[in-house]
């Protein structure tokens, strides 16, 4: 019985607890809020942040929308039509003298935080982290320590973490304004811990006014602290792009490995090889979009293997009617392929037209991972940094362990001897060719997802290409891994502090004087071919 007793006391004191926020809103509340001086209705407006009560919420989402209207004695919330009672939420009539309650930007402030604050105690996790985000981003750009109870009501309760995050950064933010020397002493240490971007002015501008030397010294730490973090994550910043730049590069000179490397064809309708799979992207996407639009996330499961064979088909065309009458002959093939590629170029304009095509994203390719709580890491580029990497893998597993490879090899180190052991060297050819066409081909679908597609796309790609392929080494797969990479690379650290165009003449400069010094490239060709 004593037992029952105890359980029976602890549940009525557990409900006094929690029964506080969830009282009914009151008619002095309501007209607080609607009407009288600004510093009185935002302290209204705090008081109802922390209450569970629907009407309350209806009441200051209504004043947020400007649809609240008041007499002396009621408030009506006026939707459309019709005017509710906010007390009771019965529909009323509208009196002839009831006013507009009137806004400010600091009642705007004061509502956005309000409502921010209702979230955090009705919503879902997600819902909670983006209201307090939103408190956060009030709490840095416009503290107002008014809203620091509900801050701290908040974080006596159950929250997500991310939330729960953004709520103490948001809470530090505040008392970094307090009387209390202890607690803008705990803030400043607390906002350095942060380490964000966003958090730097903040500590700047309590540096202009803060007496107690430490808490100056306290800041003056934290500040540091946030610009070694910023510093770090752009440094990671610039690789990650660098890395981006030379899987993508890398992408689009493995095929031309092998047409260039292992076949000795200047192929100058690569880029437009490139094209080719980017467009026969852009045509399953718009098949998945016409009639499966439920599977559209899954279409580049269809796109890649459709962009490797349309641009395979187009080489072998390529190498059966023109390229394979010109082997031994680079200078006369480079002069071949460019009318190819001019061909190529107006067939794409007058079938899509001239004007770009836009390929989308699947949603899982959408966003970023954030890292070092200020760098974001786009998901389309990482996937293509590991699909490039896969790519790399398939290609040289395919080289060296194939009898496909084999026969590639044997054809390019000593073309008669090869014959001589029964090996079709014509048949050979077209299928190395188409290889490396439908190598280009994937380049192009990759190159989709970061950007338009157009019938010039693979002229921004061709030249870089090329001096990806010479500066690793002719025929190596490795060099032009390393060249790829240290290209994209080079060409981004110096980007950032000389420009873009300063940046693409350094990178020339340095391989001219490269391949001056060290004309095989990165590494040298070996085999009969070389030495005789």
């Amino acid at each position: 019985m004593r037992g029952v007793i105890v359980r029976c006391c602890a549940a009525l004191l557990a409900w006094c607890c929690l029964a506080g926020p969830a009282l009914a809103l009151s008619a002095v509340d309501a007209l607080a809020v609607a009407r009288g001086d600004t510093d009185e209705r935002i302290a209204a407006i705090h008081r109802l942040a922390g209450s569970a009560d629907g009407r309350a919420a209806a009441l200051l989402r209504a004043l947020a929308t400007e649809s609240l209207k008041f007499s002396e004695t009621q408030v009506f919330i006026v939707e459309g039509e019709r005017a509710l009672d906010a007390l009771s939420g019965q529909p009323v009539a509208l009196p002839d003298a009831a006013e507009d309650a009137m806004l400010n930007n600091r009642l705007r402030g004061a509502l956005d935080t309000a409502l921010a604050g209702i979230e955090l105690f009705t919503a879902g996790p997600e819902r909670q982290r983006e209201a307090a985000r939103s408190l956060q981003r009030n709490a840095f750009n416009d503290p107002d320590p008014e809203g620091l109870p509900l801050i701290e009501k908040a974080l006596a309760t159950e929250l997500d973490a991310g939330a729960r995050q953004s709520l103490e950064l948001a809470q530090a933010a505040l008392q970094l304004a307090s009387e209390d020397q202890a607690l803008r002493l705990a803030a400043a240490t607390k906002l350095g811990e942060a380490r964000q971007a966003i958090v730097r002015p903040l500590i700047e501008e309590r540096l202009k006014h803060e007496a107690s030397a430490d808490v100056k010294a306290a800041l003056t730490r934290s500040l540091a602290a946030i610009d070694r973090r910023l510093a770090l994550a752009s440094g990671l910043g610039q690789a990650f792009t660098g890395i981006s730049l030379g899987s993508i590069l890398l992408l689009a000179a493995l095929g031309l490995a092998i047409t260039y490397g292992l076949m000795g064809v200047i192929n100058m309708a690569h880029g437009e090889l490139i094209m080719i799979g980017a467009y026969a992207t852009w045509l399953v996407q718009g098949l998945f979009r016409q009639y499966w639009p439920g599977a559209f996330d899954y279409y580049l499961l269809l796109a890649l293997p459709a962009a490797f064979a349309a641009s395979a088909a187009v080489g072998a065309v390529m190498e059966r009617t023109v390229i394979r009458f010109l082997y031994g002959r680079p200078l006369e093939t480079l002069l071949a392929t460019w009318g190819l590629s001019l061909v190529l170029m107006q067939l794409v304009r007058s079938l899509f037209g001239a004007q770009n095509v836009a390929v989308e994203n699947p949603s899982w390719m959408s966003g970023g991972l954030t890292v070092l709580g200020s760098l974001s890491l786009p998901w389309n580029r990482l996937i293509i940094l590991a699909f490039a990497a896969a790519v790399l893998i398939g290609v040289s597993l395919l080289i060296a362990r194939t009898r496909l490879g084999l026969f590639v090899r044997g054809v390019t180190q000593n073309r008669p001897i090869a014959a001589c052991m029964g090996v079709n060297t014509a048949r050979i050819d077209t299928w190395a060719f188409a290889l490396g066409s439908g190598i280009a081909g994937l380049a192009g679908c990759a190159l989709s997802q970061i950007g338009n597609v157009g019938p010039d796309l693979g002229q921004a790609y061709i030249v870089d290409s090329f001096m990806v392929v010479v500066l690793g080494g002719v025929g190596q797969l490795a060099g032009t891994v390393y060249a790829a990479l240290g290209l994209g690379l080079l060409n981004k650290f110096i980007e950032g502090w000389a420009g873009a165009v300063l940046a693409k003449i350094a990178v020339l400069v340095f391989i001219i004087v490269f391949i001056q010094k060290r004309p095989q490239g990165i590494f040298a060709l070996k085999g009969r071919s070389v030495e005789a």
